[in-house]
């Protein structure tokens, strides 16, 4: 398997129900009251964040989505931890709702805003770079999705397509994603990993592949 420089392939993989993981996030956390739990998911573009994030918001009632390709959009590819922290983790952890215009969509007209409504259970927070050491007080629980790098890169190819504009775009994206991999080695930070995307026979519908950390050293959830 193609994996990121330093990412150890994973082992002891085995097919769960998706109520079965969302679980045992619950019991993970357990003193976390008043506020919704925040589960951060991780991995390369085409390894299947979105897909699994809206999964689980259909699975499990009350929760809700946040893209961070929506507070990156025209602002930075990866530079963008701080935004995150001060307009949707921190109001997340004092239990308050999230209605936040960047500055980009107010620059560049662009309707709308990243809300989450207050009294929420679960927040899945998906994009590449997610599980970062800046960010890891905030995070209840990770997800790093594990798959093929080229298997991903093809996927990820279909997905948006191949025109000299995409192709300048992932070739300007792999100059920052490759040595911010290398720095933070989010697999190494996940309290899971993922089959992304997923080999193993398993209803797609319900059930998730998984495997435990493949470090010996996982970030544990904090105070912020």
């Amino acid at each position: 398997m193609h994996l990121h420089p330093g990412e150890i392939e994973a082992v002891g993989w085995r097919v769960v129900t998706v109520l079965d993981a969302v679980r045992q996030w619950r019991e993970a956390s357990p003193d976390v009251t008043g506020r919704p739990r925040v589960i951060a998911i991780d991995g390369r573009g085409g390894a299947g964040k979105t897909t699994l994030a809206e999964r689980l918001r259909k699975v499990v009632p009350n929760s809700a989505i946040v893209h961070t390709d929506d507070i990156a959009w025209n602002h930075a590819y990866f530079d963008w931890g701080a935004v995150v922290v001060e307009n949707i983790l921190r109001p997340l952890h004092r239990g308050e709702a999230v209605d936040f215009r960047p500055a980009a969509w107010i620059t560049h007209a662009r309707p709308g805003s990243i809300t989450v409504p207050a009294g929420a259970d679960f927040i899945w927070v998906e994009g590449t770079g997610v599980i970062r050491e800046e960010l890891a007080p905030w995070w209840d629980a990770s997800v790093w999705m594990q798959g093929d790098l080229d298997e991903q890169e093809r996927l990820s190819a279909v997905r948006d397509g191949d025109s000299p504009g995409q192709r300048e775009h992932v070739a300007n994206w792999l100059l920052e994603e490759l040595p911010f991999m290398l720095r933070e080695q989010p697999w190494a930070r996940a309290t899971v990993i993922l089959a992304g995307p997923p080999q193993t026979e398993h209803n797609p519908d319900t059930e998730i592949v998984v495997a435990p950390p493949t470090s010996p050293w996982v970030s544990r959830p904090g105070s912020p």
